[in-house]
């Protein structure tokens, strides 16, 4: 059974098109049609939306573990660069990776907590890389997502669309927490500063820009509200001295250098959960990403698998590896990729644009300081409402499908988690299918992936007793 579906990531036979361009028929721009300058204007496009990674998660990870901002910040530039570009050339879709928020986030809070330090914490998302990785070579990993129904597979999709969009209102300013800690959780901002007003101001633009069917809608409208946020005082150039900065890579080998502190600290039980935890975060954030985008990008099959998906899901895993050996966090695929395939991406000459600009973004990364949240918010909501139409192939009326789907798409938003919004699916959509009678409909492996969710949502119950 692995054998036969994981034969879906063989490189399929590319067709001769290319008007001698070897960069075109490599990439097969022919057959995806698509151009040079489309790609490379999505290629910046994902590039703009994805930028903030280089601070934020310095912001994140830094002080917890001790690190350097700006050794965080060019260490997450060069595996950004290194990992997205070898996705285009590899895998030959516009994915772009970076250092994963939500896996930072772990990293910095989480596993410090239990005791670990800098290396330790970094040594966990290795060996976290390392087993997915495994699970990529024998098929493993490929044969789960490919065993996952439709139904799922588009919910997914709908629901980080519905995850992007909060995200860009959020970047915008207009949506956040109460700060009374009253009221309702999440608390509408009225446009009372600046900030709002640009922000306002780039989602008009973007939405008049694309359904004026304006090519390059996405950069035109970040570059635009960037001007505009320049000129209101929300943005402004970073000082001459500091346009070219000597790269510090400080970080880099952290994880490789006490790889297995966490099995000495913690105990081999509570490592391996811990692990395992990271792990099926890591591995459904970038299944519900490939499956979602891919699909928007009308480059999945009918079926929703993904053509040459085990290529993607390699280098993928891989990436987890560099990004915890480099000292950076787990580095996986972006939900932001989304913002080039909407620009027009089809290939992986976009992802190969978006590596260049990452490893550039090293010696000049104060430029990137010049693009404020608030322009490239509006794109964030535009992509989110992209995705969001996949809800229309979704058979809501079907109880074991729609309520399933229900549970994915609401929870990725409410809960800033895609991983939390998958497991309720799964598990759900095992649930129904047994009590009504339709067993012979669930996959050996979904039973277990869905197994493997409880003990995700129950670790910490499980971790009580241990202890």
């Amino acid at each position: 059974m692995l054998a036969k579906v994981s034969s879906t990531s063989q490189v399929e036979a590319r067709p001769a098109p290319g008007g001698g361009n070897p960069i075109a028929e490599y990439f097969r721009f022919a057959e995806r049609g698509t151009d040079m300058a489309t790609e490379v204007g999505a290629g910046i496009t994902t590039f703009m939306v994805m930028a903030y990674i280089l601070f934020v998660n310095g912001s994140i990870i830094a002080k917890p573990l001790g690190l350097d901002p700006a050794a965080v910040a060019a260490g997450t530039a060069l595996v950004a660069g290194v990992m997205t570009i070898a996705m285009g050339v590899v895998g030959n879709y516009p994915f772009a990776l970076a250092a994963g928020l939500g896996i930072n986030a772990i990293v910095a809070f989480t596993l410090t907590a239990k005791g670990l330090d800098a290396r330790g914490a970094m040594g966990v998302i290795v060996l976290e890389g390392v087993a997915i990785t495994i699970l990529v070579a024998i098929g493993l990993r490929e044969a789960v997502m490919n065993a996952v129904p439709l139904a799922l597979k588009r919910s997914i999709g709908v629901g980080i669309g519905l995850f992007i969009l909060f995200i860009g209102f959020s970047n915008g300013g207009l949506i956040g927490s109460n700060p009374t800690g009253q009221g309702t959780p999440v608390f509408l901002n009225f446009p009372t500063t600046p900030a709002h007003a640009v922000f306002l101001f780039g989602l008009g633009l973007t939405f008049v820009l694309y359904a004026r069917k304006i090519r390059a809608a996405l950069i035109l409208s970040i570059l635009g509200t960037t001007l505009v946020a320049l000129a209101a005082g929300v943005t402004s150039f970073p000082p001459t001295d500091k346009l070219i900065v000597g790269p510090n890579f400080g970080t880099l080998g952290l994880g490789f250098q006490d790889p297995f502190q966490a099995f000495a600290k913690l105990g081999a039980i509570t490592a391996i959960l811990t692990i395992f935890a990271i792990m099926l975060s890591d591995f459904f954030d970038t299944m519900g990403t490939v499956t979602g985008i891919a699909a928007e990008a009308g480059l999945a099959r009918e079926d929703g698998t993904v053509p040459g998906v085990g290529r993607v899901l390699m280098v993928d895993s891989v990436a987890a590896i560099a990004g915890g050996a480099a000292g950076v966090s787990s580095n996986t695929t972006y939900i932001e990729s989304a913002a080039g395939v909407a620009e027009g991406g089809r290939t992986g000459f976009t992802s190969v644009i978006t590596g260049v600009l990452f490893l550039l973004a090293i010696f000049l990364s104060p430029i990137a300081l010049i693009v404020p949240g608030v322009a490239t918010a509006p794109a964030l909501v535009l992509v989110g409402y992209l995705m969001f139409t996949l809800v229309k192939d979704i058979p809501v009326g079907n109880l074991e499908d729609g309520l399933p789907a229900l549970l994915t798409m609401i929870l990725m938003p409410l809960t800033y988690d895609i991983t939390v919004g998958i497991g309720a699916g799964f598990i759900s959509w095992v649930l129904l299918k047994l009590v009504r009678g339709h067993r012979a409909d669930i996959h050996p492996l979904m039973w277990l992936v869905s197994g493997g969710f409880v003990i995700y949502f129950a670790n910490v119950w499980i971790q009580s007793f241990i202890k």
